[in-house]
């Protein structure tokens, strides 16, 4: 018996319907990237692992795709070499793995990218601003929301510190969502300030494990990130500086007066951070650049929001829907020397990236798909034996940029309706022998029943019709 054909979990086939409105979604935020001057570049799907690993801290090394080496990848290799130390058959499955994969699909668009800006510094303009709509790999486990395989558009503008930029980026996400029309939440942090948390609990050098902890406060609730927290080895003591600022209430104003006071020496440790009064006055600078920017959706100061990736250094985001439940639509921040592991130091850059799965979702389950996106096609002509009448009427309307299709087979008129409306097209035409001697086109509104008749000459009339 044949097996049954099946796609791996964590990936989706797309049918026509399906990548209409995907195309719509990739169309829309493109057309908003080029508003704000940005231009599109594409790498390649696979990487060299070395440019991968390290970039996304160990949980997100554990989520790469690896890529076997050409050919019998284990044929020359010395298992001796890598047998753990007083053991009869454990091996070093890191190092086995390194050597047999040299190249892994991409985790992302953000650390290609860099690697892009250094191997192109000589031919590219600084600051340097970029769209790139690709699909990226995780080695993730499937859930709602959530796929092994899937889109992300980023845009990134690189070469500049100008806190400009990150007001261009709340700009673009504003501007994306009410094309879409879809209500969301722009949630900004620094990453400075957690620096400072993290140095004014007495743990600097736990940022990493503070961070990581309160990126999943969403997922798991301040109970199990204070446990994990514990786990990583602060104390008490320590969570109970940290605690506060997750449960911080108020304004923006309010919030970064009270966070000046934690790091200017005012928390129970006493310990004065300048990073994170750093990253308090360029946050102040940024929320005061968004006010007078006249942005619709709401934005504001949270100061749990973490994002777990190690090499942002300043303004992070993130995007979630308000009227649909589902994780993050989008999210980015800035990052200051993610070029320099490439050989290029200090080069700052900021991006954010459109997640185009969950934003599909989003406008699926809110209803908001615009009708025209349905169908790719506008109008269908019947086939009634009058095939070389059609073809220059439906020459006609594609020069003129109509989509159409005459009916392949003469055939009962009936099925062409059904095919017209299984392909939810909206406009049928009909010319049989009495309208090709007449010089006439009959076009039928499908949804309303409106039925008019055209000179088949009059391809202007026909389109304001059919428009």
């Amino acid at each position: 018996m044949a097996q049954k054909p099946a796609i791996p979990k964590g990936t989706r086939d797309f049918g026509p319907s399906e990548m209409a409105l995907r195309n719509y979604i990739f169309d829309t935020i493109k057309s908003v990237y080029r508003t704000y001057g940005y231009t599109q570049i594409e790498t390649p799907a696979m990487e060299n692992l070395s440019t991968l690993l390290g970039k996304y801290g160990d949980e997100g090394d554990k989520l790469l795709y690896r890529i076997l080496n050409s050919g019998d990848a284990f044929s020359h290799i010395n298992y001796d070499e890598y047998k753990v130390e007083g053991t009869a058959d454990e091996y070093n499955s890191k190092a086995l793995s390194l050597k047999t994969c040299e190249k892994g699909l991409r985790y992302d668009l953000t650390v290609p990218f860099a690697r892009f800006v250094v191997q192109h510094q000589n031919e590219i303009a600084f600051p340097f601003k970029r769209y790139q709509i690709q699909p990226v790999w995780r080695a993730d486990r499937p859930q709602k929301g959530r796929y092994r395989e899937f889109y992300q558009c980023d845009a990134d503008v690189i070469g500049t510190t100008s806190l400009l930029s990150e007001l261009e980026l709340v700009q673009i996400i504003d501007t994306v969502f009410r094309k879409f029309d879809v209500r969301v939440s722009v949630k900004i942090n620094n990453r400075k300030v957690l620096t400072g948390l993290a140095e004014i609990c007495g743990f600097p050098d736990k940022v990493v494990d503070i961070t990581v902890a309160i990126d999943k406060i969403d997922k798991i609730g301040l109970d199990a990130v204070k446990e994990e927290m514990a786990a990583n080895g602060l104390t008490p003591e320590a969570i109970a500086v940290v605690e506060p600022v997750l449960l911080l209430k108020g304004t923006t104003a309010e919030k970064l007066a009270a966070m000046r006071d934690m790091m200017g020496g005012k928390s129970a440790s006493g310990i004065v951070s300048e990073a994170g009064l750093k990253g308090l006055d360029e946050l102040e600078e940024l929320f005061g650049l968004i006010g007078c920017a006249d942005i619709e959706n709401d934005v504001e100061l949270d100061l749990s929001l973490a994002r777990g990736l190690n090499y942002y250094t300043g303004a992070i985001f993130e995007v979630k829907a308000l009227d649909f439940q589902i994780g993050s639509i989008c999210g980015g921040g800035r990052y200051d020397n993610l070029t320099g592991i490439f050989g290029l130091p200090n080069m700052s850059g900021v991006g954010i990236s459109f997640g185009a799965d969950r934003i599909y979702d989003v406008l699926k389950g809110l209803d908001k798909v615009p009708a025209e996106v349905s169908s790719s096609t506008r109008i269908l002509f019947a086939n009634m034996g009058e095939v070389h009448y059609l073809v220059p009427i439906v020459k006609a309307l594609r020069a003129e940029g109509i989509s159409c299709e005459i009916y392949p087979e003469n055939t009962k008129l009936k099925k062409q309706f059904d095919y017209a409306d299984r392909k939810a097209i909206p406009f049928l035409g009909i010319c049989g022998e009495d309208e090709a001697a007449a010089g006439l086109v009959n076009i039928k509104d499908l949804s309303s029943g409106e039925q008019r008749s055209f000179p088949a000459g009059n391809i202007a009339e026909i389109i304001e019709f059919i428009r």
